[in-house]
């Protein structure tokens, strides 16, 4: 058995970094974004229904307002790389492609907004977009302004086409940039992807620039993707989890249930992880298109509780235990949340008895135990010396919340 105690203790003892103090964020954003489902698709003549347009992001917001996505709490409809025309304008402001955004950007604002719901943008720290598109190096304040008069709330900025030397300070002048505006505007940084090849990032810098921040490579709708950003967290988590709070999170990138590469288990191990590394929980499929199961999975209101819980401490992995893992979250009123994964991919179902689970110290004499995941099931009160064990699926995960019986 392998454990984490230093990590636990350091936890314990509060968080060490420093938020951005815009007042956004407190708790994880939830929300959509094209990239993984819909990538730089600009042909819209030959697929109309799916390409980078405002079609496109109109239709998604009509789903979520209508089909309980914003009122599960998913509010932000995002677009990524490749809306915009190649040139600026005269006035050297960005500008859409008015072919596939022929009502502009603010239209779009104002039509998301109608839905009760907020749009995202993207840009780059450098002189072009990674598509190409025009970056805002040397326009940092003409696109904060742009993008405040758009009314857009959030900013997803890239780090393609920058010299690394240069990274930290085009993402600082990019957040002083926005916050001179005076609008609320999530800052999404991908601030120390870019930095990890040659150094370790600066948390704290990069916490008091960014309310959430890309550490690791792009996810992709793979299985072996979802495994690698899980395992690059759990070896990085004594650097990277104590930078997260309320303003200020982790972002392992997108959720890419609902898509192709994906089994049912694998995308309840993505969610519950997820969930627990207190990640922005930001969708990238075809709500329009959505599988029942699928969608009842990224609508299930106890697995948002735990990502949105106002303790706002980040999870992270506490054993391996053979073909086992263990994550471990603390919450609010003395609860803590449990995944556990099985990282067998072949055979059946294993179990693990719950007591071998680091967590399980806390409960001194009861425990009351509700399972979340694979299927709800209140487990009742368990007694410190329980026989109860969990049996979890290849490749799958059992969630689950404990909570001490004091009395």
């Amino acid at each position: 058995m392998r454990c984490v105690g230093l990590l636990l203790f350091t936890l314990l003892i509060g968080r060490v970094a420093k938020a951005l103090d815009n007042g956004l964020a407190l708790k994880p954003i939830m929300g959509w974004l094209h990239w993984v489902r819909f990538m730089c698709n600009v042909d819209c003549d030959a697929d109309p229904d799916n390409c980078i347009s405002e079609r496109l992001f109109m239709q998604m917001a009509d789903v979520m307002a209508q089909e309980g996505w914003r009122d599960a709490g998913y509010d932000y409809v995002c677009i990524d790389d490749c809306w915009p025309s190649r040139q600026r304008d005269a006035s050297g402001r960005l500008q859409a492609d008015p072919g596939r955004f022929p009502g502009g950007i603010k239209k779009l604002a104002d039509y998301v907004h109608s839905k009760g719901l907020k749009l995202g943008i993207y840009s780059d720290v450098g002189a072009n977009t990674c598509a190409g598109y025009p970056g805002s190096l040397g326009h940092y304040e003409t696109d904060a302004q742009t993008f405040a008069d758009w009314g857009v709330d959030l900013l997803k900025f890239d780090g393609c086409n920058m010299k690394r030397t240069l990274i930290p300070e085009g993402y600082r002048n990019m957040s002083k940039a926005l916050n001179a505006t005076g609008s609320s505007i999530v800052y999404s940084c991908e601030w120390p992807l870019y930095e990890w090849a040659f150094h370790k990032p600066n948390y704290t810098a990069i916490s008091e620039t960014c309310n959430q921040w890309r550490n690791y490579a792009d996810v992709y709708d793979s299985w072996s993707s979802v495994k690698s950003i899980a395992e690059w967290t759990a070896l990085h988590q004594d650097i990277v989890v104590p930078s997260a709070g309320p303003g200020g999170w982790n972002d392992p990138d997108m959720l890419v249930i609902g898509n192709f590469g994906l089994s049912h288990d694998q995308q309840e191990t993505q969610m519950a992880l997820w969930a627990l590394m207190a990640a922005p929980l930001i969708m990238s499929n075809d709500l329009r298109s959505m599988c029942p199961r699928s969608k009842a999975l990224l609508q299930n209101r106890r697995i948002i509780a735990i990502n949105q819980d106002p303790l706002g401490r980040q999870g992270y992995r506490t054993a391996t235990l053979g073909s086992f893992e263990v994550w471990e979250r603390p919450l609010s009123n003395n609860i803590m949340a449990i995944a556990v994964r099985n990282k067998e991919e072949i055979g059946g179902p294993q179990k693990l008895p719950i007591t071998k689970v680091p967590g399980w110290k806390m409960c001194d004499f009861l425990c009351n135990v509700t399972q979340i995941l694979p299927k709800f099931n209140e487990l009742g009160i368990q007694r410190q010396h329980t026989t109860l064990a969990v049996a979890v699926n290849p490749s799958g995960v059992v969630l689950l919340t404990i909570q001490p019986i004091l009395d």
